[in-house]
């Protein structure tokens, strides 16, 4: 995947990993039933924020990692393909899942 998206600052590009559309039951859970996804993958990493000096803060996440983030966190994006990707502020990202 070509990614022409190249954040700023202490933002991140994930694409969210959508959970399973059909229950353990077997009921298959409509779109507007969906739980928002709260994992996602790391695309593309901004520079970091700087402090008050203007030194930049390197970023904790890195392209490839895993996350978890803040359920309404971010701004969603819909791309030209059709993928539906986050821009996120690192201070959304709660967590990194070791896999």
């Amino acid at each position: 995947m070509s990614l022409n998206l190249k954040p700023l600052g202490d933002r991140l590009v994930v694409k969210p990993k959508e959970d399973e559309e059909v229950t353990p039951s077997g009921i298959v859970l409509p779109e507007t039933a969906k739980e928002k996804p709260q994992k996602g993958e790391v695309l593309a990493v901004g520079p970091g924020a700087r402090d008050d000096d203007g030194k930049r803060i390197e970023m904790d996440v890195t392209v490839g990692d895993t996350i978890l983030f803040a359920k309404y966190g971010g701004t969603e994006i819909k791309m030209d393909d059709g993928d539906k990707l986050l821009i996120l502020r690192e201070s959304d990202v709660l967590a990194i899942l070791d896999d």
